[in-house]
């Protein structure tokens, strides 16, 4: 068959023969180039765990914009307002947790030799002390020059701190991108797609983004409710830092299967620290309220979401943090609603039909 080309690059030649020389060049250069995807890949593992983070919270933060839009607001000034609204919430957040953290981490690193001291009274804490010369090395290795050695001192407190605001905003603008682009970049993906199927993954694309922002929307509404319900109780009871211990809350209520008890159990320590009695209330408040969100609560607020088996919930989480940490926990369950989806309308129908 002669060539065909266009005329203005010239006439394409034959193809060249398939010799040994060849093939073995040719597979060497695509060995050559996985593994130099894999590096970049390894390299570049922290930014890509910063772009699924904007994407899912952009998933998630999308059906605010297209509320805001069916009211009748422009999509920049829809995108602005839910983009302002998250500002602001996180400005809030921080100035609301970072002084009480500050000052009661700086307490109780003054105050830790005093408490190993009280320790030391005690007769048996005595005797074994005693014998293995613990106090000698807990007090010489927790003072508050040891520690600040240890973190770093202020440079490496610095970057850190500079680290996780970078970070921070980086997810933030990254999110904020996504938000504008949202359908240019779904239509965009789409297109990929060979147009004889373009229709049918359009329809169960379209379905997984909804379940997703679904999912994502009811669980920060629920782990809203569970910091509201602490912080009432913390000052009901007179736990210290109550805001810091409802921010606690809900950032691990986020977390699926485990994130409430976590939660839970962190409160409890804090309030049999200041008061057994007010330990044993927060034991109470807790048992009864994760019941109640349980069983009325989250069936009620998750109603219109993918609904996941409980095995599969629990092990997508526990996969979830062995390879992305708290983020892999977030997202655990959104990725196994979608893959749920899939298997039920395109992997199983087409098994069934072989």
């Amino acid at each position: 068959m002669p060539a065909v080309g266009t005329g203005r690059f010239g006439t394409p030649g034959r193809p060249l023969r398939r010799s040994s020389f060849l093939v073995g060049f040719t597979g060497a250069a695509g060995v050559l180039l996985a593994y130099a995807l894999y590096l970049g890949l390894r390299n570049a593992a922290g930014i890509l765990v910063m772009v699924v983070i904007a994407i899912f919270l952009a998933v998630g933060l999308h059906p605010a914009v297209v509320r805001l839009r069916s009211w009748g607001l422009p999509h920049g000034a829809a995108v602005a307002t839910v983009a302002l609204t998250v500002v602001l919430l996180l400005c809030g957040g921080v100035f609301a947790l970072v002084p009480p953290i500050v000052t009661q981490t700086g307490q109780f690193v003054d105050q830790l030799p005093s408490y190993l001291e009280e320790l030391r009274r005690n007769r048996t804490v005595n005797d074994l002390v005693e014998r293995y010369d613990l106090m000698e090395r807990i007090q010489n290795a927790a003072n508050p020059a040891t520690i600040g050695r240890a973190l770093g001192g202020v440079l490496g407190g610095a970057q850190m701190l500079f680290g996780t605001v970078l970070r921070g905003l980086t997810v933030l603008v990254l999110t904020i991108y996504f938000l504008a682009y949202f359908d240019r970049l779904r239509d965009l993906g789409y297109s990929l797609v060979p147009r004889s199927r373009r229709e049918r993954v359009r329809l169960i694309g379209d379905e997984i983004l909804t379940k997703v922002g679904a999912y994502m929307v009811g669980a920060i509404s629920i782990a809203v409710l569970a910091g509201t319900t602490t912080f009432v109780f913390a000052l009901v009871v007179g736990l210290p830092y109550p805001f810091a211990l409802a921010v606690v809350v809900a950032v691990t209520d986020l977390v699926p299967q485990i994130g409430a008890t976590l939660g839970a159990v962190i409160v409890s320590l804090v309030g049999f620290a200041t008061d057994p009695p007010a330990g044993i209330a927060c034991v109470v408040f807790f048992l009864i309220y994760q019941q109640v969100e349980n069983y009325l609560i989250y069936p009620k607020v998750m109603r219109r979401s993918v609904a996941v088996n409980e095995v599969a919930a629990l092990v997508a989480a526990l996969l979830g943090v062995s390879l992305l940490g708290v983020v892999g926990a977030l997202i655990a369950i959104p990725a196994v609603a979608a893959f749920q989806l899939i298997l039920r309308e395109v992997i199983l129908p087409r098994q069934e039909s072989r």
